[in-house]
């Protein structure tokens, strides 16, 4: 049965006994073009896309199964309970819902979301749970069983093992997520067993290096260790392009560069950013030429393998190496890919960019309101800010 709003609805198992009517809440959204009311199952449309196409598929299979479910759970109750009501048919299905437990239900929404193509939210789902699984010892529990005292206890060993509350909260919130999964579907009842631990985002500690420390960090000769070589490149190309994310890096292609002008969309936020080119760009650019193909830097090597995957390994292995310079330098805290966006900002800051182009040296807790401030900008006024820094650094 689908409820629909404006030809879009959740769909939900009708349970009907004796007269009395239940609903039990499927937790997935479908159109109505999807759904063939008569027969009671999902329709995809010629003109369907493949991630939604794979969607739908997963749908319908989890479907099938739950209405088996469904039908094995009347029949048990035929034999044990003759009197049995649609609630009690309601109650039994969320009581042994065929996921298994919290965890392996959590695993089953990452798989969906994958299918789906949230590859992001998949992986965040990923994280908590193997985390939360190292905290149970590899032993599932029910959805129903989660309350407050098992979240606590998780976050004291989160602690216990020097999580930062940063940390320790992103597994919160994704674990909270899973659950609020799992109670829209009605696998349980919303006991709300994390309002007991801290699951906001906390300010973190200056993450920003000096001007003199960039300065040595480029003047270091790594001729002799390629790779620490191509850590400080990728670390200070982010630099000389006002602090870009090492995602974005990876995917800038060399058709994204048009004269003296780079053009590319971050991909966390879609939104278009335009950097004038610069020879101190240019020369690490070259340097890695033969190892690029389509793209600007020796990130993603091979176009027809994992683009992804190629760029978290590149990402796990750059900051590994920025770890060891950072030591070369003199740093107390670890050098990673994002001190370089953090170090853009505040060295701005420090040269008298205006506070609407690096809003208070990116202090704000979300990015939209930085994103609001360049959009506004004058974008010659960034490029010159930009030269100014690159200048300060020979």
């Amino acid at each position: 049965m689908s409820s629909c709003d404006r030809n879009k609805g959740t769909l939900y198992y009708q349970v009907t006994c004796n007269r009395a009517t239940r609903f039990i809440n499927s937790g997935y959204g479908i159109a109505q073009a999807e759904w063939d009311n008569e027969r009671a199952e999902i329709i995809i449309p010629g003109d369907t896309g493949i991630h939604r196409r794979k969607y739908l598929d997963e749908l319908q299979r989890d479907l099938s199964m739950s209405m088996l479910r469904l039908r094995r759970i009347v029949e048990r109750l035929e034999r044990s309970s003759p009197t049995y009501t649609a609630a009690d048919i309601c109650a039994e299905y969320r009581r042994k819902d065929g996921s298994g437990g919290f965890i392996a239900f959590g695993r089953r929404q990452a798989a969906l979301l994958l299918q789906m193509d949230k590859r992001q939210k998949s992986e965040r789902y990923t994280y908590a749970l193997n985390s939360f699984c190292r905290f149970r010892n590899n032993k599932d529990l029910p959805i129903a069983e989660l309350d407050s005292c098992v979240i606590v206890a998780y976050e004291n060993y989160l602690k216990e093992n020097n999580l930062c509350i940063n940390s320790t909260s992103f597994y919160m919130r994704n674990l909270r997520a899973i659950y609020n999964d799992a109670t829209s579907k009605g696998l349980a009842e919303n006991a709300n067993p994390f309002k007991q631990v801290y699951t906001g985002i906390d300010k973190t500690v200056k993450r920003a290096v000096s001007l003199d420390v960039l300065r040595r960090i480029k003047q270091l000769d790594l001729t002799r260790h390629p790779m620490l070589d191509l850590a400080r490149d990728l670390f200070m190309f982010s630099v000389y392009t006002r602090g870009m994310a090492f995602v974005d890096m990876a995917y800038l292609r060399k058709k994204d560069l048009h004269g003296d002008i780079l053009t590319y969309h971050r991909r966390k936020t879609g939104q278009m950013l335009k950097i004038r080119w610069e020879a101190m760009m240019q020369d690490i650019v070259d340097k890695y030429a033969a190892e690029t193909g389509p793209y600007l830097l020796p990130i993603i090597k091979n176009a027809d393998d994992d683009k992804r995957r190629q760029y978290k390994s590149a990402l796990r292995l750059t900051n590994k190496k920025l770890k060891d310079i950072g030591c070369m330098v003199g740093l107390i805290r670890p050098l990673t890919t994002y001190v370089a966006r953090h170090a853009w900002a505040s060295i701005a800051k420090e040269k008298h960019v205006p506070l609407s182009v690096i809003s208070e040296a990116m202090g704000h807790s979300s990015e939209k309101t930085t994103r609001i401030y360049l959009a506004s900008l004058d974008a010659s006024e960034i490029d010159k800010a930009n030269l100014e820094i690159m200048n300060a650094l020979e």
